[in-house]
């Protein structure tokens, strides 16, 4: 079983990295996409790859997304291999974190 790297792990600078932002307020959902190979080969050591791709067969190698909460006096970072970000966009399709308000 692959284990997935944290944020020291991936040997980045974290405030460096593309945010794209729900909203402009503290409290804010902000998302990063990390490419394996900006990842002091990380990408290929943790994600079990030995250079031509992922373990989904991902060219390049496995893709890493960052989510934080803006304003966050910790400044914690979560860190989702890419099949996770997928399962979770599919989710949000179909309905399942709907608060059942109509």
């Amino acid at each position: 079983m692959r284990r997935k790297p944290t944020v020291e792990d991936l040997s980045i600078e974290v405030d460096a990295q593309a945010w794209q932002r729900s909203g402009d307020r503290d409290g804010a959902i902000e998302i990063a996409f990390v490419p394996a190979r900006a990842a002091a080969g990380v990408g290929s050591a943790a994600a079990g790859s030995q250079g031509g791709g992922d373990a989904a067969g991902s060219p390049g190698g496995a893709e890493w997304v960052l989510m934080r909460v803006a304003g966050d006096p910790e400044g914690r970072v979560l860190v989702y291999d890419r099949h996770e970000w997928e399962c979770f966009l599919d989710g949000v399709r179909g309905g399942e974190f709907d608060d059942g308000a109509s």
